[in-house]
Parts: C-alpha cells; structure tokens; sequence
C-alpha cells in the first residue's frame, strides 16, 4: 500500500499525494512538483544563506515560497512563508520523523502549522511547514520563544525547568487558564513520543488581535529515535530530574501542583490521548520511517504510555 507522505493516507501507485495533501499546504494546490535541488544542494543552499534568513535553530533550513500557478517551491532569501528542513547530518530520517510526530501531535489536539514531507528530484526527503508568524502577504505577527521571554541565550536555552516553562506561562500569556491545559497536554505529548530536546527556544508565545497564547507547536520530533542512546528524557528539568520521569511526575507533581489543573482537566487531556493511540499507531506505521525506525517508535511510545498510566 502506497500513502501520501503529506497526510499518510492511501493513495494509488500513480500518485505522488492526495487531495487532502495538497490542500493541506494550500487550499487551491493541485498538484506539487518535487523539490528541484539534491540532498547536497539542499545542504549547500542551507549554509550559503544561513546569515540572510531570520530563521534560527542549529539544523539547516531553507526559506521557501509556494508558488501555486507552477506547482512547486521555490528557495527565497527573504519573504518565505514555509521552511524547508532537510536531513541533518550525521543523524538519519530526521524529516520522516517531524512529518511522523507533528501529524501525530494534530490528532492528540494540539495545534500544529501545515505542514508535510516532501519528495526531492534526487529521491531524498525534506520536511517543510508554513510559518504561522506571518499573515497576508506582509503583515508579520509578533512572537517570542520562552528563551526570549525569560532573558536565556542560546547558550542557556536548556538552563532552565518546565516548573519555569509554566511561570512564563502564567506571566506573559493573556488567559493563562486557558493555555495551561494547553501546555500540559503538549509536554505529556513529547514526553510519549521521546522528544527529549524541548528546550526553550521550542516554546513561543504569538500576538493575534492583543492576545498572547501559545504559538502552534513546532520542532516534534522523537529526538530518542535520532539520537539512540539519549540518556534524558526532558531537556528541561521537572522535579529536578531529566530521566526516570513517570505519572508522579507528571500528573501529581506537574499538572496537579504546578499548574493547578482541575481533575476533570487533567483526566480530559488523558483521555484525547488515550484514544489518539490507535491513529498514532497506524500512522506509525504509514509514515516513511524505515522498518527498523517504526518498531523503535512503537516500542518507545508503548513504554512511554505504561509509565504515564495509560492502557496498553
């Protein structure tokens, strides 16, 4: 069986996407040509305009616009409105990995940008996701990652704790009430799908109209898969640990005492979960992970949910 690498659903042997993948990037998309530049081009793309785009992070990325009439990406120096990631070297399915756990992440509720993986001409693969910092053609909306908010570097993004992730929370968002359950149901995400590099750069606060919430999760991935031997759990400490995290952790010391989440909230969150694993499974297994990479993703996530109590 043959699936969309946008949204993993079935789709004939002659079919690069369905319809629902193209319209995931845009509503009027018909049809996408792939990628027009090699692994090594995307690589050299990516160093060579490094220091001409406004987009951060260590893994290399290319600013793209979508040019709708043609069907196809093309690579900008300024005025993207999606980021094209390739694989990171020396690590391995890193944009079959993103793809995997952002589409995963939407069914557990959690507010996510378009986004997909995409074939290049050279048979490799790169992920892209829209930015969801900019609207209309030039207007740019405000937002702040938490290494911002809290005055930490680059150099410090992971010198902090989740117990400090919520105080900016309750802080700078407009209706903390409303964004905490939020966030208590993105971080026991990442925690079930290993992604154990959530530092604080990978959190951001957007401005819509006035108010200031939490920005659209981004940078999902199980990070545990791509490192293998990841010792943490948690790249930001919860009850002044980063591994060996469970419920008591979690729920009792986090959700309940930290945040302050009602039980009815809390048992919410754990029951969308719950009943996202079976999709998660089946997605899994769709995605454009290797054999190998699919079993390990099976047997973290089914680890991860016997350790937070929910049913195998």
């Amino acid at each position: 069986m043959k699936y969309c690498p946008i949204s993993l659903e079935p789709i004939s042997d002659s079919e690069t996407f369905s319809t629902d993948g193209l319209r995931t990037l845009h509503p009027k998309l018909v049809r996408l040509a792939p990628i027009a530049l090699s692994y090594d081009e995307q690589l050299k793309h990516a160093r060579l305009r490094s220091d001409k785009m406004s987009i951060q992070g260590v893994q290399p990325k290319l600013s793209a616009v979508l040019r709708l009439k043609d069907g196809r990406f093309d690579v900008v120096d300024k005025g993207g409105r999606f980021i094209l990631k390739p694989n990171p070297p020396p690590f391995s399915e890193v944009p079959a990995n993103e793809a995997l756990t952002m589409s995963m992440a939407s069914i557990a509720g959690i507010a996510v940008p378009p986004h997909g993986l995409l074939p290049a001409t050279d048979g490799s693969w790169i992920y892209a996701i829209q930015r969801f910092d900019r609207k209309g053609r030039s207007r740019r909306l405000h937002v702040e990652d938490f290494a911002q908010l809290s005055g930490a570097s680059r150099e410090t993004k992971y010198e902090s704790s989740l117990e400090q992730v919520a105080s900016i929370v309750e802080t700078y968002c407009s209706f903390p009430a409303i964004e905490k359950p939020k966030l208590a149901r993105l971080l026991l995400f990442c925690f079930l799908t290993g992604n154990e590099d959530m530092h604080l750069k990978n959190f951001s606060l957007i401005v819509r109209e006035g108010v200031a919430a939490l920005a659209p999760a981004y940078d999902l991935l199980n990070t545990t898969l791509v490192l293998e031997n990841a010792r943490e759990e948690s790249a930001l400490t919860l009850c002044g640990r980063k591994r060996k995290l469970n419920r008591k952790h979690w729920i009792d010391a986090f959700c309940k005492d930290r945040l302050r989440l009602k039980e009815s909230q809390i048992q919410a969150i754990l029951d969308q979960l719950q009943a996202s694993k079976p999709t998660w499974f089946d997605l899994i297994e769709r995605s454009y992970l290797s054999s190998s990479g699919k079993e390990a993703y099976r047997k973290l996530l089914t680890e991860r949910c016997q350790r937070l109590g929910l049913q195998t």
